[in-house]
C-alpha cells in the first residue's frame, strides 16, 4: 500500500491511532517518553519495533502505531502561517506517519527527505507543499512596471 508514489506502507493495508490532545498532555508525554521537556505539535510512537510477523495474521492491517497531535499548537500554527486546519492536520498526520515508518529530520539531509516526502504525499491528498517558500515581491514598483513590459 502507498502513501504517494514512491512512499511504500508495509503490508497491504497498515492502520494508525491518531489522538488530538491538548498541549498539557503532548508537553507531558514529550517529556515522559522522549526526554525533551517542552510542548511540540505531533508526536509518533511506533508499534514496529519487533517486525517479525509470527505473531502477526497475514489479512490483519500492520500496526503502524500511534500519532498524538496538540491541537491548539496546530491550530495556533494554522493560523499564523496562513493556511487551513484541515491542510495543517493533514500536513501533521503525514509526518506522524513518516516517523512511523522510520524517517526523521535530525539532520539537514534527512528533513529534506522527509519534506519532499510530506509535500509529495501531501500533493497526493490535494494539499499544498507546506516548505513552498512564497516568491520574493519587487523592491519598487519601477521593477513591476519593467517586468510587465518587456
Amino acid at each position: 500500500m502507498a502513501l504517494a508514489d514512491g512512499i511504500e506502507l508495509p503490508g497491504t493495508r497498515a492502520e494508525v491511532s491518531v489522538v488530538l490532545s491538548d498541549n498539557d498532555r503532548v508537553h507531558e508525554l514529550n517529556r515522559d517518553y522522549r526526554g525533551i521537556d517542552k510542548a511540540t505539535n505531533v508526536l509518533s510512537f511506533t508499534a514496529l519495533e519487533d517486525e517479525s510477523e509470527d505473531h502477526h495474521p497475514a489479512d490483519a492491517p500492520v500496526l503502524l502505531g500511534d500519532i498524538i497531535i496538540a491541537l491548539e499548537t496546530v491550530e495556533g500554527e494554522a493560523k499564523l502561517e496562513g493556511k487551513t486546519l484541515d491542510a495543517h492536520l493533514a500536513h501533521m498526520v503525514v509526518h506522524g506517519i513518516l516517523h512511523l515508518m522510520g524517517y526523521d529530520h535530525e539532520t539537514d539531509g534527512d528533513a529534506d527527505e522527509m519534506e519532499a516526502l510530506e509535500a509529495q504525499a501531501l500533493a497526493h491528498l490535494g494539499v499544498a507543499d507546506p516548505y513552498a517558500r512564497p516568491l520574493p515581491l519587487p523592491t519598487s514598483t519601477e521593477n513591476v512596471k519593467g517586468k510587465h513590459n518587456e
